[in-house]
């Protein structure tokens, strides 16, 4: 059971050794998205899924000058 105990306790020290690396690297000094804003920079593919995108949730909108089901 000791053994067990030694285990876990060592590799806690090692996550906590990396995790505490990793603050003092500035790994996490800026959110997620700043670090992928630009990625997909002109790229035709991206442009095209926002098109289908908006016209999706465009197409989930009733029209004002539809009847609604009421």
């Amino acid at each position: 059971m000791p053994e067990q105990l030694e285990e876990r306790v060592a590799h806690l020290e090692a996550e906590f050794k990396q995790l505490k690396h990793r603050v003092e690297r500035g790994f996490f000094s800026s959110p997620w998205w700043e670090k992928v804003a630009g990625t997909f920079a002109d790229k035709s593919a991206y442009d095209e899924a926002m098109r289908l995108g908006r016209e999706y949730r465009d197409s989930l909108r009733q029209s004002p000058t539809e009847p609604s089901d009421e």
